[in-house]
């Protein structure tokens, strides 16, 4: 076999980057669990000294994760004085909770990927799926904590008055049921934004849903139940939610049949995506590559562990979405609005 050097030397290149990531990316959840971040944003300029102390750890095991941060341009270095920074977009990223570009979700999320890596083997062996419940916790967690900064930016401010006429029924007051909530992160905040609105927050894993039920606590427009989205009860809905969990489901169709009984005739599905094209060649793009890899890793693992298991994928692009929409009986479907992550449909019947 004779090899190509150019091109082996581009791809070697590339794996030392993966091999980089793939460390690193253990050092911060580590980061996250011990306030490294969240200290370093609060002092400024630190030693790992000081950073030591301000956190109750160990200097030599501080040290050497500063210049695994720094090595990855994650926090900055001035070799003058030997301290470290975390620039204002290194702490939107790694320390600032509200910042709608905040990361750490997204790692955390990883340990679950890690911690259940043998169930993923033997399902790509033998078949079948990893079931939602049967995921390690971190992943309900490490996956509310990676979607609700986007949530936060986004939902109230751009994603519902991209839909026709649905701020103004909510301003008036709405029933609204958000269905696959997890923990309620996206409930919550249309709650709290629409006071005159009634919220049912569905989801069919009980664990996430006794979570959201403690953190709606004092709120008297919103409540959560565990159900399946394809039988969950209640009808004449004014608008039907689904963020980041149609392509999770393993009958979509049914759910969106179910959805579409639920709602009023004038009703409104609102469907967040994962931002995707229509091919495989479409999505060939760092953007891609992460979906791709959450979807093999637990997307589409958590449809092949349900009935029917269509194992859509987080990157079914908008096509075969719509698609789904229609087989489930909503005749008009739309691109509402976008973002660089995130594809938003309008369904109506």
């Amino acid at each position: 076999m004779e090899l190509n050097i150019e091109k082996l030397q581009t791809l070697l290149g590339v794996m030392v980057t993966e091999l980089g990531a793939a460390q690193n990316s253990a050092l911060v959840i580590i980061g996250e669990e011990l306030g490294l971040y969240r200290k370093m944003a609060e002092r400024g300029a630190i030693s790992s000294i000081e950073l030591a102390e301000a956190t109750d750890t160990k200097e030599r095991y501080v040290r050497e994760w500063l210049a695994a941060q720094a090595a990855s341009g994650f926090v900055d270095y001035d070799a003058a004085t030997g301290r470290f920074t975390l620039s204002p977009e290194q702490a939107a990223v790694f320390a600032v909770e509200d910042s709608p570009v905040n990361m750490i979700g997204g790692f955390v999320a990883l340990d679950a990927i890690y911690a259940d890596r043998a169930k993923l083997t033997h399902a790509f062996r033998h078949g079948g799926g990893v079931s939602w419940t049967d995921r390690c916790n971190c992943m309900f967690c490490g996956t509310d904590r990676f979607f609700r900064p986007g949530y936060k930016a986004n939902l109230v401010e751009s994603w519902l008055p991209s839909l026709e006429s649905v701020v103004e029924k909510l301003e008036r007051g709405a029933w609204v049921a958000d269905i696959g909530c997890g923990f309620g992160s996206s409930t919550l905040l249309m709650a709290k934004a629409f006071p005159k609105s009634e919220f049912t927050g569905i989801d069919f894993h009980a664990a996430s849903i006794e979570h959201a039920s403690g953190h709606a606590k004092g709120m008297s427009n919103v409540r959560f139940e565990t159900a399946r989205a394809q039988d969950f009860e209640g009808a004449g809905f004014d608008l039907v939610t689904i963020f980041d969990a149609l392509h999770d489901m393993g009958d979509p169709v049914g759910a969106v049949r179910h959805i579409a009984k639920a709602l009023k005739p004038e009703g409104t599905l609102m469907l967040v995506e994962p931002m995707a094209g229509d091919s495989l060649a479409d999505n060939l793009n760092p953007v891609g590559r992460v979906f791709y890899a959450a979807s093999a890793n637990t997307c589409v693992p958590a449809s092949l562990g349900q009935e029917v298991g269509a194992a859509l994928g987080a990157q079914a692009g908008q096509a075969k979405l719509t698609e789904v929409l229609k087989a489930g009986g909503f005749s008009k479907v739309r691109r509402a609005t976008e973002t660089p992550f995130n594809m938003v449909l309008e369904a109506r019947l």
